[in-house]
């Protein structure tokens, strides 16, 4: 069994789903582990072949995309002549074109080779899907604006979604509300980040200055705070001028139903001219943030003014 693609989370989860299957069926399951850049010719045949009491076996391979010669073409060699009672999960994570002809072989059913695929988690709307996820599984009910703060919360490192919502199942015994992920996760960079983009949108200057500086005092970098903003700018942009029904709109769009909503709600007070004003100036601090201007705090300063004001800066 192949598990490929960068997701480690999921890719671990997945391993472990292989795992448990196979002790359920026969809890005298042997697991082994293997390292493929780092493997001693015959490991793989070793640790397949029967053993004396026909215990099934679980052999793990990490580091495929960095594998030796000696394990690629022993694997190779092992798909033509797989062994009775074995599974092989090797984990290749697609940071290299290595072992290419070995995967090449398991897509396409050598050795009764099946392909597990764990790609990059980038969307918004996959991110909330993980984490709703994790709240169903463990019959646990998390408010709607909770679960946008905590996936806003962890939106670059899904292992850290995981942890943070297994953290909550764990801890909360009651519903999670938005009071308890503040509590929580209130002081990551990008939850402070959401919190200066609400409130210059909903046009609360003097809030979103002093968001912006508690921000920046407690360590937050201008680049991901514009990012924010920018973010719900294009949300905002999507979804402006559409008369259609949120989860028709949400479905194209590739959004979910409460993103619409809330969309629709802050564009109260804006209109086609304000929104193009805020877009060129997100488009403007978000190059300035980035090399170009000495002064990536009053970029970012002057974005906030801009969009809390809705009108150009000094004007």
């Amino acid at each position: 069994m192949l598990v490929s693609g960068p997701e480690e989370v999921c890719a671990e989860r997945a391993i472990a789903g292989i795992r448990d299957y196979l002790r359920a069926e026969d809890d005298s399951l042997e697991v082994s582990d293997l390292r493929a850049d780092d493997y001693a010719a015959g490991s793989l045949l070793g640790l397949t072949s029967p053993s004396l009491f026909g215990e099934p076996r679980l052999v793990r391979v990490s580091g495929v995309e960095k594998c030796s010669d000696a394990f690629l073409s022993e694997a190779i060699a092992y798909l033509d002549a797989p062994q009775d009672g074995a599974t092989v999960v090797l984990r290749h994570t697609g940071a290299s074109v290595r072992g290419k002809k070995l995967l090449d072989a398991i897509r396409a059913g050598t050795g009764g080779g099946v392909e597990i695929a764990c790609a990059a988690v980038k969307r918004d709307s996959d991110r909330f899907d993980f984490a709703a996820g994790e709240f169903q599984a463990a019959h646990k009910r998390i408010a709607p604006i909770a679960l946008r703060a905590l996936v806003g919360a962890f939106s670059d490192d899904l292992t850290e979604l995981a942890a943070a919502c297994q953290q909550l199942i764990a801890d909360v015994p009651g519903d999670i509300t938005e009071q308890i992920v503040e509590r929580y996760y209130g002081g990551r960079v990008e939850t402070s980040a959401f919190t200066v983009a609400d409130t210059a949108i909903a046009g609360r200057y003097g809030d979103a200055l002093v968001a912006l500086r508690h921000a920046l005092a407690s360590g937050a970098d201008p680049v991901p705070l514009v990012a924010a903003i920018a973010s719900k700018l294009r949300t905002m942009a999507r979804v402006a001028g559409s008369r259609e029904p949120a989860r028709a709109l949400a479905t194209r769009l590739g959004m979910k139903d409460w993103q619409v909503d809330r969309a629709r709600r802050d564009l109260t007070g804006w209109n086609e001219t304000s929104l193009g004003i805020a877009i060129q100036a997100a488009a403007r601090a978000d190059a300035e943030v980035k090399g170009a201007s000495r002064d990536p705090v009053f970029a970012v300063e002057r974005l906030v003014t801009v969009i809390a004001t809705r009108e150009p800066f000094g004007a």
